[in-house]
């Protein structure tokens, strides 16, 4: 069975940082594509970043919202996904989830591309 849950969420203010974690188990990096979206209430879910695993080139994309702030990254050894999200503002509130699928990159921000998903982790950033 394939779990993945998110941790690391919280309040912060504007200009602060956090790190998100996606714990993995019963699936293997080296064959899907892992990502982060957010949603905010109603809303549709939103692409924040994705990477491709060594096997796939190891290419990492992101919502050029977060470009220059979030980084997306891989731990093999602990199967965890990472999203380190810095100079935070207000509008990057959101639930944030974790996904995996067989993604081709043209297609990494579509939600029905993906084949799991975690239960999410509120992030709000406020003063």
């Amino acid at each position: 069975e394939v779990q993945l849950v998110e941790s690391g969420g919280g309040l912060v203010q504007p200009g602060g940082s956090l790190r998100l974690s996606c714990a993995a188990s019963g699936l293997s990096f080296s064959s899907y594509a892992m990502s982060w979206f957010r949603q905010v209430p109603g809303k549709e879910r939103e692409g924040v970043a994705v990477i491709y695993t060594r096997t796939r080139g190891g290419n990492t994309y992101y919502a050029d919202s977060v470009k220059g702030r979030f980084t997306i990254s891989l731990d093999y050894a602990k199967n965890t996904l990472y999203l380190q999200m810095n100079s935070l503002k207000p509008e990057d509130t959101g639930m944030y989830y974790c996904a995996a699928g067989i993604v081709v990159s043209w297609l990494w921000t579509t939600e029905g591309q993906y084949n799991y998903w975690g239960q999410g982790t509120q992030v709000t950033v406020s003063s």
